[in-house]
């Protein structure tokens, strides 16, 4: 739908009456027993079912499960922006339902329609839509773009507020160290990243900070500059709360397909932590016949013909490999091994995808808790650096198999970092 035919409708729409109804009701019975709550603007790319904007805009207008509870936001969504309106989109509905206004562009959503922020906090989810891919693949979203016109705003405005970022910054690294950039010169709260370090662990465990780790290993699904993100937090969330914290990336190298399988040969340790980490997946596919016996590095490289992996070195001598098994697992699991005595910590990152009976994907419900936590205590949850980092992995990652799976040098990610205590994951 054109932007000017869709946002006719919507002022059209707005003279209708709207039939009450149960969820509309206690929004905003919600809303008047706390008319003070901190005011957000939501800035997405679409909102149709199952899409990233769809799952955030929901729990902020009608809540979410959590701790035994229904729980509704202590931040109100005050505004929108809506890039693309495709086939199935439901930012109309939410907007006359709820009773939030669809701005034209992402400065009137900031301002309300003002001349000056008159929001507590930003939510960019710029994940889904239509947008072009360059010619390493990577689909260009409007990710760095949405965050600058955000930027505009707080400078012309003589103030900031927090933002959070969905999923990885850019696919450009000049871009991704401008947006950290920005955030630290005008000192607002920046959180990014996706519901991977924050969802459910299986077991509910966390590395101990201070731990002396010498390799972390992720298996996931999916595919390049997609869900390999997700499998590279997976790691890094658990990786930088090793002994003297994260000291950032010298190399990155991808393999894929023949050209794995004698590097693991070559490597029994990260062979073994991959092993550790399958005994840990709900979805490991099993021999022929559905033997119970454990997989083998045959039957998975028949099983996966495409598997790919990122091997990558840290400055500190650390290593992490990530590996892309789509077609046998649909799961996020991790294995990491302590240096002094080869203990290997494993758990995995529960994540139930929606089905056709609940669409609700609840890994969902802690993301939006740090989102509103960052944006009333006006600090993140955990560093953006972390955010920074992953995103180079994959920008590094791409490069490395555009090239034709070379490594990749990376002096520019010597993102040094440290992470606190806290247990930041879903463990109640």
């Amino acid at each position: 739908m054109r932007r000017r035919t869709f946002l006719k409708s919507l002022a059209t729409a707005a003279t209708l009456p709207i039939a009450p109804s149960a969820i509309a009701a206690a929004a905003v019975k919600t809303r008047s027993r706390n008319p003070r709550r901190p005011k957000v603007a939501l800035i997405g790319t679409e909102v149709r079912k199952h899409s990233h904007a769809q799952h955030f805009i929901d729990r902020l207008l009608e809540g979410y499960g959590w701790h035994g509870a229904h729980y509704h936001p202590g931040i109100e969504l005050a505004s929108l922006y809506i890039d693309q309106h495709p086939e199935g989109d439901l930012s109309l509905d939410r907007s006359r339902r709820h009773n939030v206004p669809i701005y034209p562009t992402i400065a009137e959503a900031l301002n309300r329609g003002g001349s000056k922020l008159a929001v507590d906090g930003v939510i960019i989810i710029a994940e889904h839509g239509n947008y072009p891919k360059n010619e390493k693949g990577q689909t260009r979203y409007p990710r760095y773009q949405f965050f600058k016109e955000v930027i505009r705003v707080f400078e012309s405005s003589g103030r900031s507020v927090p933002v959070f970022n969905d999923k990885h910054l850019s696919t450009v690294w000049s871009e991704c160290t401008e947006m950290v950039a920005d955030s630290r010169r005008l000192e607002f709260a920046f959180l990014a990243g996706s519901s991977l370090p924050v969802t459910w662990r299986l077991p509910s465990i966390d590395i101990p900070v201070g731990t002396h780790l010498s390799e972390s290993v992720a298996v996931c699904y999916g595919g390049v500059d997609s869900y390999d993100f997700h499998g590279l937090e997976t790691a890094q969330c658990m990786s930088e709360r090793r002994k003297g914290g994260e000291s950032g990336i010298r190399s990155v190298h991808t393999l894929r397909g023949e050209r794995l399988w004698p590097v693991l040969n070559d490597h029994p340790g990260t062979r073994d932590l991959l092993f550790a980490a399958l005994s840990r997946s709900h979805t490991v596919r099993p021999p022929p016949g559905y033997s119970y016996l454990p997989p083998t590095l045959e039957h998975l490289r028949q099983s996966c013909p495409d598997a790919t992996a990122y091997f990558i070195e840290h400055n500190d001598g650390f290593r992490t490999t990530m590996f892309l098994l789509s077609g046998f697992v649909q799961d996020f699991t991790y294995a990491g091994r302590e240096t002094r005595n080869g203990t290997i910590f494993s758990c995995q990152m529960h994540l139930p995808m929606p089905n056709h009976i609940s669409s609700t994907a609840d890994f969902f419900n802690p993301l939006s808790r740090h989102i509103e936590e960052t944006i009333v205590r006006r600090r993140a949850s955990y560093p953006v650096e972390r955010t920074l980092l992953t995103s180079g992995m994959t920008l590094a990652a791409v490069e490395s198999l555009f090239l034709g799976q070379v490594p990749i040098a990376t002096p520019e990610m010597g993102i040094s970092y440290r992470t606190s205590s806290d247990s930041t994951y879903w463990n109640a």
